[in-house]
């Protein structure tokens, strides 16, 4: 067989991506030819993706070649696959074509793009979401994943055209770009130039004709409430009506947690903090945020649960933290113990234990997995080449060297990694090393260390991948990291320092140094639990038992997801191992990263004075949080969320449904009597709660906490049809009609206030105690909607939930936070000082400026909201006057209105 192919030709991604299937089965050659050449005799014009079969005949469709692939590797066809491929010829295809066309050849952007395949993507998204399957025709990928992922590769390469809601799209097209056939698809027709590689081809095509989105799908606008079967209802209406006696009784409380035989055992870690710095909220949402959501929505579904995680404290960023702090390694992390452990309770992080890796539990578990490694033969000695610092006398532990990253130019990489393209790194590799202490050069010296031979353990990894990754939650990035590794190859790794600060190496002649923290920073999660319980090999030698849950940022991910499993494995001592690995993307600050230096971006020692509550932050991170790429913090956007969706939305919702059974039926539910209407408003908020399972046992934390304010706003609509206020004031059929409507929905606000626990604690305690709900109600969450507040039930005293965040309260913030402020000298010296400012300075000031400009001009064209444009004119205001004090100018009176 041999298969044409061109570059900027957009069939040819998801053929060759489909390709991987048929390499092996069948030879096969593949050729790239130019997208004017002929390579079918037959045809007068030129056409591509071709595939000539042995027997002399051509496809020359792209789904036929994809689906002759896929059948050559064994894949049975299905009628849902069929399906899809029809739509994506019929639907798909027309919209895609426009959007391309507007964006490559006509410049277009924004809106002008995204609006003529908006539905399509709404409707690829809301069919995964449905089904709760990864891919779009089950379980495992199929044709149609392929034949629409090469579709919407072009396009969708490009964050700005991936809507942010639309996560299980996300979800989807990421798993499927991170596989490497697709991957070098991409590479082979982009050539790294993007969807302007298709320009040429593009160019060729007719105008499309003024697209308006046609409808994608037969189904009804109403979604799922329009197309629920008599069945659904009337499963709804049954569970509704067994009501509280259809809980299950309260699992009995274990002090300590251990696992149950027969049970659901789950252990959840976040990510150990280095002990030497204050978190700041990308770290608190990228672990321990996203962990205790998981941790309490485990225990609202009554598994066995135990949440565990602590300060990480060994290891060369101590060492660098005390030189700074004039304290030794102990003071410093006795200190910042103490600044996580009040942050993490401020922010209400649900921890069964919050432990310390500087303990005897540590260097005793640690030194039995090193001694069993080593006696296995996984570990050798080998001569280091290391940078030693002449002036201060000593070998430079990776951190306390910084330099020129040797794959990416970048001029801030740390000797052990680099925070821009995540490369790890052996620090004499660095260009241009300087030691952090002196700043003076170090030179390369001799010394002898210690190696974890991992290319000897390589096999049992992808063995033990290949049993764990299918049907495991991993998260596509955390997949796709480990891959990459394994892709290259894995190579030795030093575990061993040149340090004072660390487990000692309990060997002949290494009495001087000390464990790499890499290595045994995640054996503290087992230490951590050995110091809470000595039964802790019950949860840790026990992985037929456990199922283990671990949340990290992706810069984590080799270290669990590689480098424990391996000592583990070589260890051979039956270690619990990651069942699923939770990595998030990074959560930047506003249009830049948060630096404690510069005073830029909100630490969590700082949120407690903004006189903002702990719930609102949380709510706010986990809205944004970054699951499928990176996302930034807005104060704005913050402002937004919470008067739109928790004020207007859901505390609006609450509040109605509750005042409403004070006001009219003197705090006591009334009886409700269901209309068909009715029932199908609760068979429509089941379903959306099962969609919230659904989610959250896939970690899927964002998406699920979308579910919640899907209700809210069903409740709001619900309310303002019926109007009760104004039936409750008719005959009697319209205040029974008020009754019902007004008992339904304080029943919808407690299930709300059980499905909120996991994302805002305090919130849901509030609503809960609003509203009297029984105690069973509040710690069980069923996959069923059930009547928790009968007729007759008396509710507690309702009062609002949130406060409304004003624009100026928010610009005051922002400023706060915007850099700088803390050391602020006052006006005169401001100006004194400005005014000596040098041309350099001034340029600097003049770019911002004019980039700020573009800004707001940008915004007044998209016609975005007021309160964004408001903020930017400040900041460019701001900047102005900056500007106008460097150059030594009167500033300007604000033009307006004069005062009489």
């Amino acid at each position: 067989m041999r298969l044409f192919v061109s570059e900027g030709a957009p069939g040819s991604l998801p053929v060759l991506a489909a390709a991987g299937r048929a390499q092996g089965r069948e030879e096969l050659l593949i050729s790239t030819v130019g997208p004017e050449e002929c390579v079918v005799p037959f045809l007068t014009r030129p056409k591509v993706p071709v595939l000539q079969l042995d027997s002399g005949n051509y496809l020359f469709s792209t789904s036929a070649i994809c689906r002759y692939f896929f059948l050559l590797s064994g894949w049975e066809q299905d009628d849902l696959t069929n399906q899809w491929l029809e739509w994506e010829a019929t639907e798909l295809q027309p919209a895609l074509s426009a959007a391309l066309y507007y964006l490559v050849v006509q410049g277009k952007k924004g809106e002008d793009v995204l609006g003529p395949v908006r539905r399509a993507l709404t409707h690829i998204d809301h069919s995964l979401s449905r089904r709760s399957c990864p891919f779009l025709a089950g379980e495992t990928e199929s044709l149609a994943d392929i034949v629409l992922w090469g579709a919407l590769y072009p396009l969708l390469q490009d964050p700005a055209y991936l809507p942010e809601e639309l996560g299980a799209l996300h979800s989807w097209f990421q798993t499927l770009s991170s596989q490497e056939p697709c991957q070098r698809a991409a590479e082979t027709v982009l050539k790294q130039q993007g969807v302007l590689a298709l320009r040429p081809y593009l160019q060729k095509q007719p105008l499309p004709s003024s697209f308006e989105g046609r409808a994608v799908s037969n189904e009804p606008e109403e979604e799922e409430l329009a197309t629920l079967s008599e069945e659904e209802i009337a499963m709804a209406v049954t569970a509704w009506e067994k009501g509280l006696g259809s809980l299950p009784p309260l699992r009995p409380q274990q002090n300590p947690v251990l696992p149950v035989a027969g049970e659901r055992n789950v252990l959840i870690t976040s990510a150990l903090p280095y002990v030497n710095n204050v978190p700041h909220l990308g770290n608190i949402i990228g672990c321990v945020l996203s962990a205790d959501v998981f941790a309490r929505y485990s225990r609202l579904r009554q598994w066995n649960t135990l949440y565990l995680c602590g300060t990480d404290e060994y290891g060369t960023a101590t060492e660098t933290k005390a030189m700074e702090e004039g304290l030794t390694p102990q003071e410093i992390c006795d200190k910042y113990h103490a600044i996580h452990a009040n942050i993490y309770r401020w922010f209400n992080i649900s921890f069964d234990i919050f432990g310390r890796t500087t303990t005897p539990q540590q260097t005793k578990i640690t030194q039995d997995i090193f001694q069993r490694l080593l006696t296995r033969g996984f570990v050798f000695q080998d001569t280091v080449e290391q940078l030693r610092c002449e002036h201060c006398a000593r070998f430079l532990a990776d951190r306390f060297v910084e330099g020129v990253c040797p794959f990416c130019g970048y001029e801030e990489a740390r000797g052990d990694q680099c925070d821009k393209c995540g490369k790890l790194i052996n620090a004499i590799e660095l260009k241009k090393p300087q030691c952090k202490v002196c700043r003076s050069c170090p030179v390369v010296k001799s010394s002898q260390h210690l190696f974890l031979d991992l290319p000897k353990l390589e096999k049992r990894l992808e063995e033990w991948l290949g049993k764990t990754l299918p049907g495991s939650d991993w998260t596509p990035n955390a997949r796709f990291i480990i891959r990459s590794w394994l892709r290259d190859g894995l190579k030795p790794r030093c575990i061993t320092r040149d340090l004072k600060w660390g487990t000692p190496v309990p060997l002949e002649g290494f009495e001087d140094k000390v464990f790499y923290v890499w290595f045994d920073a995640t054996i503290g999660y087992v230490s951590i639990t050995a110091n809470y319980t000595d039964q802790w090999e019950r949860w840790w030698k026990n992985p037929e038992q456990v199922n283990l849950y671990q949340f990290m940022a992706k810069d984590n991910v080799p270290f669990h997801g590689l480098v424990f499993p391996c000592s583990a494995l070589g260890a051979e001592d039956n270690y619990t191992l990651v069942n699923h690995l939770i990595a998030t993307e990074y959560l930047n600050y506003e249009d830049g990263k948060f630096s404690k230096s510069r005073g830029v971006g909100v630490f969590g020692d700082m949120a407690q004075d903004t006189g903002i509550p702990a719930d609102i932050w949380r709510f706010y991170l986990l809205y944004i949080r970054p699951e499928g790429q990176d996302s930034a913090f807005s104060w704005t956007d913050m402002l937004l969320k919470n008067n739109s969706e928790l004020l207007n939305n859901l505390g609006n919702f609450i509040n109605r449904a509750g005042m409403f059974v004070s006001k009219f039926f003197g705090g006591c539910v009334p009886e409700m009597v269901l209309t068909p209407d009715d029932r199908r408003l609760l068979a429509h908020v089941t379903l959306e709660l099962q969609h919230y399972h659904q989610l959250l046992e896939k970690v899927r934390i964002r998406e699920a906490l979308r579910s919640i304010l899907t209700i809210s706003r069903h409740g709001n609509q619900y309310i303002q049809v019926n109007e009760p206020w104004k039936r409750i004031k008719g005959s009697e059929a319209d205040r029974q009609r008020a009754g019902t409507v007004t008992g339904l929905a304080v029943n919808i606000a407690a299930l709300l206030s059980v499905m909120l626990q996991p994302y805002m604690p305090t919130v849901s305690a509030t609503i809960q105690a609003q509203l009297q709900l029984p105690a069973p109600a509040c710690s069980i969450l069923l996959t069923n909607f059930l009547c928790t507040l009968p007729a007759g039930h008396q509710i507690g005293t309702v009062s609002p939930l949130f406060q409304k965040l004003e624009n100026d309260q928010i610009e005051s913030l922002r400023q706060r936070f915007g850099g700088g402020q803390a050391k602020a000298p006052p006006k005169p010296a401001v100006v004194e000082a400005m005014a000596t400012a040098g041309p350099q300075q001034i340029q600097v000031l003049t770019d911002e400026v004019t980039k700020q400009g573009n800004i707001v001009r940008e915004l007044k064209a998209q016609k975005a909201d007021k309160n964004q444009i408001a903020a930017e004119v400040a900041k460019l205001l701001d900047l102005k006057k900056q500007l106008a004090l460097a150059e030594g100018k009167p500033l300007e009176t604000p033009k307006g209105k004069k005062k009489k």
